[in-house]
Protein backbone atom coordinates (compact mmCIF):
# COMPACT_ATOMS: atom_id res chain seq x y z
CA UNK A 1 0.00 0.00 0.00
CA UNK A 2 2.71 2.29 0.53
CA UNK A 3 4.84 1.71 -2.55
CA UNK A 4 1.16 2.13 -4.14
CA UNK A 5 1.14 5.63 -2.51
CA UNK A 6 4.42 6.88 -3.77
CA UNK A 7 3.86 5.76 -7.23
CA UNK A 8 0.78 7.74 -7.08
CA UNK A 9 2.32 10.94 -5.29
CA UNK A 10 4.76 10.70 -8.41
CA UNK A 11 2.42 10.34 -11.18
CA UNK A 12 0.27 13.27 -10.10
CA UNK A 13 3.52 15.03 -9.78
CA UNK A 14 4.04 14.40 -13.36
CA UNK A 15 0.57 14.97 -14.78
CA UNK A 16 0.98 18.67 -13.14
CA UNK A 17 4.04 19.39 -14.25
CA UNK A 18 2.31 18.99 -17.68
CA UNK A 19 -0.13 21.50 -16.53
CA UNK A 20 2.59 23.96 -16.01
CA UNK A 21 3.34 27.18 -18.55
CA UNK A 22 0.59 25.56 -20.86
CA UNK A 23 1.56 28.86 -22.90
CA UNK A 24 5.17 28.14 -23.12
CA UNK A 25 6.43 31.40 -22.09
CA UNK A 26 10.30 31.76 -20.42
CA UNK A 27 9.74 33.27 -16.75
CA UNK A 28 12.92 33.90 -14.92
CA UNK A 29 13.05 35.42 -11.03
CA UNK A 30 16.68 36.26 -10.21
CA UNK A 31 17.35 37.68 -6.65
CA UNK A 32 20.35 38.38 -4.19
CA UNK A 33 20.32 36.21 -1.28
CA UNK A 34 19.67 38.32 1.65
CA UNK A 35 22.04 36.61 4.90
CA UNK A 36 20.33 35.67 7.89
CA UNK A 37 21.76 34.77 11.45
CA UNK A 38 24.79 37.41 11.04
CA UNK A 39 25.95 35.39 7.65
CA UNK A 40 28.53 37.43 5.76
CA UNK A 41 26.63 35.38 2.82
CA UNK A 42 25.72 37.24 -0.16
CA UNK A 43 25.11 36.31 -3.95
CA UNK A 44 22.03 35.75 -6.80
CA UNK A 45 19.62 33.04 -7.61
CA UNK A 46 17.64 32.65 -10.47
CA UNK A 47 15.12 30.42 -11.96
CA UNK A 48 13.90 29.47 -15.27
CA UNK A 49 10.98 28.49 -16.05
CA UNK A 50 11.34 27.21 -20.03
CA UNK A 51 8.76 25.22 -21.51
CA UNK A 52 7.81 22.43 -18.74
CA UNK A 53 11.04 22.14 -16.88
CA UNK A 54 12.62 25.13 -14.08
CA UNK A 55 16.31 25.70 -13.52
CA UNK A 56 17.90 26.84 -10.42
CA UNK A 57 21.56 28.26 -10.74
CA UNK A 58 22.89 29.66 -7.50
CA UNK A 59 26.05 31.37 -6.81
CA UNK A 60 27.20 32.36 -3.33
CA UNK A 61 29.98 33.95 -1.42
CA UNK A 62 31.58 34.60 1.25
CA UNK A 63 30.61 31.61 3.48
CA UNK A 64 32.78 28.75 5.39
CA UNK A 65 34.40 25.94 3.27
CA UNK A 66 32.08 22.51 2.91
CA UNK A 67 28.95 21.45 1.95
CA UNK A 68 25.89 23.31 2.53
CA UNK A 69 22.42 22.32 1.85
CA UNK A 70 20.03 24.19 -0.40
CA UNK A 71 15.91 23.92 0.42
CA UNK A 72 12.84 25.70 -0.97
CA UNK A 73 10.71 26.38 2.30
CA UNK A 74 7.24 26.75 2.30
CA UNK A 75 6.41 30.72 2.40
CA UNK A 76 8.19 33.11 0.61
CA UNK A 77 9.23 35.25 3.28
CA UNK A 78 12.82 36.63 4.79
CA UNK A 79 11.54 39.00 7.11
CA UNK A 80 12.87 37.53 10.29
CA UNK A 81 16.78 37.27 10.86
CA UNK A 82 16.71 34.06 11.97
CA UNK A 83 14.91 33.37 8.54
CA UNK A 84 12.47 31.42 10.36
CA UNK A 85 9.58 33.24 8.66
CA UNK A 86 9.68 30.69 5.56
CA UNK A 87 8.48 28.46 7.66
CA UNK A 88 9.92 24.28 7.20
CA UNK A 89 10.55 22.30 3.97
CA UNK A 90 7.98 22.65 1.31
CA UNK A 91 6.67 19.13 0.65
CA UNK A 92 3.53 19.51 -1.07
CA UNK A 93 2.59 15.65 -0.81
CA UNK A 94 3.39 15.27 2.72
CA UNK A 95 6.31 12.30 1.78
CA UNK A 96 9.26 11.32 4.31
CA UNK A 97 12.40 13.53 3.94
CA UNK A 98 15.67 11.91 1.59
CA UNK A 99 17.51 12.42 -1.23
CA UNK A 100 16.01 14.11 -4.54
CA UNK A 101 14.62 11.25 -6.76
CA UNK A 102 14.06 8.66 -3.90
CA UNK A 103 11.96 6.04 -5.08
CA UNK A 104 10.46 5.66 -1.92
CA UNK A 105 9.15 9.54 -1.89
CA UNK A 106 10.90 12.94 -1.30
CA UNK A 107 10.24 16.19 -0.48
CA UNK A 108 10.07 18.67 -3.53
CA UNK A 109 11.77 21.38 -1.98
CA UNK A 110 14.61 19.27 -0.69
CA UNK A 111 16.84 20.04 -3.55
CA UNK A 112 20.45 18.80 -2.19
CA UNK A 113 24.02 19.79 -0.95
CA UNK A 114 26.42 21.81 -2.61
CA UNK A 115 30.26 22.60 -2.32
CA UNK A 116 31.59 25.74 -1.19
CA UNK A 117 35.13 26.34 -2.19
CA UNK A 118 38.26 27.43 -0.22
CA UNK A 119 37.44 31.14 -1.23
CA UNK A 120 33.95 30.95 -0.42
CA UNK A 121 32.31 30.48 -3.55
CA UNK A 122 29.68 27.65 -4.04
CA UNK A 123 27.70 27.13 -6.90
CA UNK A 124 24.84 24.78 -8.12
CA UNK A 125 22.87 24.36 -11.44
CA UNK A 126 19.73 22.33 -11.08
CA UNK A 127 16.98 21.42 -13.58
CA UNK A 128 13.60 19.77 -12.86
CA UNK A 129 10.00 19.28 -14.73
CA UNK A 130 8.50 18.90 -11.32
CA UNK A 131 8.59 22.23 -10.32
CA UNK A 132 6.37 25.25 -12.10
CA UNK A 133 6.35 28.57 -11.75
CA UNK A 134 3.11 30.60 -11.55
CA UNK A 135 0.86 27.72 -12.55
CA UNK A 136 -1.04 27.08 -9.24
CA UNK A 137 -0.76 23.68 -9.03
CA UNK A 138 0.26 21.73 -5.68
CA UNK A 139 4.11 21.77 -7.43
CA UNK A 140 4.50 25.98 -7.80
CA UNK A 141 7.05 27.02 -6.25
CA UNK A 142 6.44 30.61 -6.30
CA UNK A 143 5.72 32.57 -3.34
CA UNK A 144 8.20 30.26 -1.71
CA UNK A 145 11.55 31.13 -0.31
CA UNK A 146 14.95 29.17 -1.23
CA UNK A 147 17.20 28.41 2.06
CA UNK A 148 20.86 28.34 2.38
CA UNK A 149 22.02 25.92 5.28
CA UNK A 150 25.36 26.13 7.23
CA UNK A 151 25.52 22.37 6.87
CA UNK A 152 24.99 19.54 4.66
CA UNK A 153 21.78 17.69 4.31
CA UNK A 154 22.25 14.30 5.90
CA UNK A 155 19.16 12.84 3.88
CA UNK A 156 17.51 10.98 6.95
CA UNK A 157 16.65 12.79 9.87
CA UNK A 158 13.10 13.90 9.56
CA UNK A 159 11.52 16.03 8.64
CA UNK A 160 14.52 18.62 7.55
CA UNK A 161 17.81 16.43 7.21
CA UNK A 162 19.50 18.08 9.98
CA UNK A 163 21.51 20.55 7.42
CA UNK A 164 22.00 23.23 10.57
CA UNK A 165 21.38 26.45 10.73
CA UNK A 166 19.73 28.89 8.34
CA UNK A 167 22.18 31.55 6.81
CA UNK A 168 20.69 32.83 3.69
CA UNK A 169 17.18 33.15 2.23
CA UNK A 170 16.04 34.37 -0.93
CA UNK A 171 11.93 34.62 -2.14
CA UNK A 172 10.51 33.23 -5.32
CA UNK A 173 8.30 35.96 -5.85
CA UNK A 174 7.63 38.16 -9.29
CA UNK A 175 8.20 41.83 -9.04
CA UNK A 176 4.17 43.44 -8.88
CA UNK A 177 4.81 44.95 -12.38
CA UNK A 178 5.14 41.45 -14.28
CA UNK A 179 2.25 39.80 -14.99
CA UNK A 180 2.04 35.73 -16.06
Amino acid sequence: MKNFKTKLIIISVLLSSLACNTENKTIVIKKSIKPVNNSSISGTITFTQDSDSVSLEAHVFGIEPGTKAIHIHEFGDCSSEDGLSTGGHWNPYDTKHSKWGDPAGFHLGAIGNFEVDSIGHGMLKFKTDLWCLGCNEENDILNKAVIIHNGADDYVSQPSGASGMRIGCMEIKIPEEVNL
